[in-house]
C-alpha cells in the first residue's frame, strides 16, 4: 500500500501552516540532517529560488487590533520543484541561513508528496516539544522580572 491510500501521518497531525511554522523555528542542525535523509530518496530537485532579502515584519497592535509594519527583517528564502513527484516546496527563515531555508523547502515538498512521512513527523514532534520547552523557559525568566504594584 502507498502512503496516499493509508493516509499521511504528517497531514493528520499538523496542517500545512503548523508544519511550516515549526520548520521555520526548528534547530538548523536537526532540519538539515532530516532534509539530507529525505533528499537521498526524493528524486531530482529543481531550485526555483534560493536567495536572501528584506521583508516587512508585520505585527498586530493588540489594543486596536490593527496590523502595522514594525520594520524590515532579513530573510532567507528557497523554492524548489520535484518534477518526478509533481510537487513544490517552499521555505523561509529569518536571517542569512540559506541551507535552513532549502532544508525547509525539501521537507515541505516531501510532506506534499507524502514521502518519508514517519521521519518528518518525528522531526516535527521533536521540534515542537523543544520549542514549547524553550517558550516555557523564556516565560519563566519573564515572570521572574514581574513587579507587583499596589494601587491606591
Amino acid at each position: 500500500m502507498t502512503e496516499e491510500k493509508t493516509g499521511n501521518p504528517v497531514s493528520a497531525s499538523y496542517d500545512h501552516a503548523q508544519a511550516l511554522e515549526i520548520l521555520a523555528a526548528a534547530r538548523p542542525a536537526n532540519i538539515k540532517a532530516s532534509a539530507e535523509k529525505v533528499l537521498d530518496t526524493l528524486g531530482e530537485v529543481d531550485v526555483i529560488v534560493n536567495r536572501t532579502g528584506l521583508a516587512m515584519l508585520p505585527l498586530i497592535d493588540t489594543v486596536r487590533s490593527t496590523a502595522f509594519h514594525l520594520g524590515e527583517v532579513l530573510v532567507s528564502e528557497a523554492h524548489i520543484r520535484v518534477p518526478d513527484r509533481a510537487v513544490e516546496g517552499y521555505g523561509a527563515v529569518v536571517g542569512r541561513d540559506l541551507e535552513h531555508a532549502m532544508a525547509m523547502a525539501v521537507i515541505d515538498a516531501a510532506i506534499t508528496a507524502g514521502h518519508q512521512a514517519d521521519l518528518i513527523l518525528a522531526l516535527l514532534d521533536s521540534e515542537r516539544l523543544h520549542q514549547k520547552e524553550e517558550d516555557r523557559l523564556l516565560l519563566q525568566k519573564v515572570e521572574a522580572t514581574r513587579v507587583q504594584m499596589e494601587t491606591f
